[in-house]
């Protein structure tokens, strides 16, 4: 598969070229994040199976169960019994798709680590030029999106645009047209397991790590089966968790809100006077109830978010105050240890 190194000014910065490389041979982590799964998740590693070996490396492949009402957790038990390379981690609930994620990097042995989703819309192919670019010094290699069959134009017109407001606030080099889709090495993994803050959006945590990373060009598949599990609601959500968790932006932008209505304010208090003067001379009208509502209203509006969005903060820091974990595993399935024994362990 051919890539092409990307110039765009979010990309992260890449390192010298004199990079060491990797040896060839290593553990190689594959982390899935799976809610609702069943019409896909055999398909999902039918197709691993096939494509892993071809990377020269040992694999494991972890499977994260985040509280699946469907058949499942039953299927995965069923491939981590016939594979010895399989582990399930069943969640104790649902706690998202991050801490998903973020519980299959703790768990993770590899010295490179593959997250990918269990939709087959990131080809498995594709793992392969990562690991070769890993394998040559790259710390992360990530999927970058050349086109998303199965996608409306709405969402990926918002989706554009979301990603390259959102590199623009973070005060350190993001990608755009990208998502989990990525391999990182055993260090970057390291670094992002061990942040203490409970509310992650891994998209913001990998570059924040730094270290060097690389595109690697990809074409996006509709999915196999199913639905999606974001709907309209949920992807707002997940914007606002990366602005408010990842910038001081939002914040920011209520002082040039208010020197906005500062001019607005004083534009409005000057045609009020000469409209005044202008009445009182008789060669006017006197400034009309509306002009004042509509100055009223304006400043009423600027004050209520700008109250919003510090309450915002404000949430996520009593949130971490709390020291809750991220995640609570209920058992482990596979991979080697005593089959489905419970666990307490928690992020």
């Amino acid at each position: 598969m051919t890539s092409t190194r990307s110039t765009d000014h979010s990309t992260p910065p890449e390192s010298p070229s004199h990079a060491p490389s990797r040896a060839v041979r290593g553990l190689l982590s594959v982390v899935i994040p799976c809610h609702n799964e069943q019409e896909v998740i055999e398909a999902t590693h039918a197709r691993l199976a096939e494509v892993l070996p071809r990377s020269g490396m040992d694999f494991e492949v972890l499977y994260v169960d985040d509280g699946s009402r469907d058949q499942t957790l039953a299927r995965l038990e069923a491939i981590a019994a016939r594979d010895a390379r399989v582990q399930v981690i069943e969640l104790a609930r649902n706690f998202g798709q991050q801490a998903a994620m973020s519980a299959g990097l703790a768990a993770a042995h590899g010295d490179a680590i593959v997250i990918t989703d269990a939709d087959l819309q990131d080809p498995p192919e594709v793992i392969l030029e990562m690991v070769r670019r890993w394998q040559d010094g790259v710390d992360v290699a990530y999927g970058r999106r050349r086109s998303r069959d199965g996608e409306t134009r709405f969402k990926l017109l918002t989706a554009s645009l979301f990603h390259r407001m959102f590199a623009r606030l973070v005060p350190y080099p993001m990608p755009v047209d990208t998502g989990d889709f990525k391999l990182i090495d055993r260090a970057v993994a390291d670094a992002v397991v061990a942040l203490p803050e409970k509310r992650r959006y891994l998209r913001s945590l990998v570059p924040w790590a730094g270290f060097r990373h690389e595109p690697v060009w990809y074409d996006r598949h509709a999915r196999l089966a199913g639905q999606t599990k974001y709907s309209p609601w949920k992807l707002l959500k997940l914007a606002a968790d990366a602005l408010i968790l990842s910038s001081d932006a939002p914040v920011r932008l209520t002082w040039v809100a208010t020197a906005g209505l500062a001019l607005v304010g004083g534009a409005a208090a000057a045609v009020a006077t000469g409209s005044w003067w202008m009445s009182a001379a008789g060669t006017g009208r006197e400034p009309t109830i509306a002009a004042i509502t509509a100055v009223a209203c304006l400043v009423g509006a600027v004050q209520t978010a700008a109250v919003a969005v510090v309450g915002e903060y404000v949430v996520r820091g009593y949130r971490e105050s709390q020291g809750r974990p991220t995640w609570v595993v209920r058992r482990t399935i596979g991979g080697g240890r005593a089959a489905a024994r419970p666990s307490a362990k928690a992020a």
